[in-house]
């Protein structure tokens, strides 16, 4: 089974969440489907469900490997290089 090889290397404690939503939605006017949180730097972007797909392209822009689920009751993180819950 793959494991991710990035949960080390992420901060303690886990950055502040820069907001409260996907700043990019709130912009051009639409709503996020779910939120995700960068654990590299604390940044909050949608979830690939929602038009923008901030989240990803977040990655994609600063190669931060793991996102957490930021939606209330849920504590998953995903890592977008491994392609693992991690």
């Amino acid at each position: 089974m793959k494991q991710c090889t990035h949960v080390d290397a992420l901060p303690s404690p886990e950055p502040v969440p820069l907001s409260d939503t996907c700043p990019e939605c709130l912009a051009a006017g639409t709503h996020p489907v779910q939120l995700r949180l960068c654990l590299a730097c604390g940044y909050v972007g949608c979830c690939d469900t929602s038009p923008g797909r901030h989240a990803t392209e977040h990655y994609k822009e600063s190669g931060h490997p793991i996102m957490r689920t930021f939606e209330p009751g849920e504590s998953w993180r995903w890592c977008f290089v491994d392609h693992v819950l991690a």
